[in-house]
């Protein structure tokens, strides 16, 4: 079983449509949001504390569990071709399993 995730900048609506399509693939054993845990914050006294150029991208983690590499391929190129019509930015990673 392989384990693919994916970074995805964009926003809440890119990141729901994004795992409601992982959900109706066949073969898929597992599909988990995994969210920054750790607060991100600015210095109150920092010149730069809440403008829009220092906000940059809401990013979101995403763990899919697939059996096999055949699948791995289908959620990748799925994923790769629904990114490209919201216009958001995904990245993959993908560890093999054991």
């Amino acid at each position: 079983m392989a384990l693919l995730r994916f970074r995805i900048a964009g926003d809440d609506d890119h990141v729901r449509a994004i795992i409601n399509l992982l959900q109706s693939l066949d073969g898929i054993e597992h599909v988990e949001e995994t969210d920054d845990l750790m607060p991100h914050m600015d210095d109150a006294d920092s010149s730069s504390a809440g403008l829009s150029d220092a906000i940059g991208a809401q990013t979101h983690g995403i763990e899919v569990e697939v059996p096999n590499p055949s699948t791995a391929r289908k959620v990748r190129e799925a994923v790769e071709a629904l990114a490209f019509d919201l216009d958001a930015l995904v990245e993959i990673e993908e560890d093999e399993a054991e």
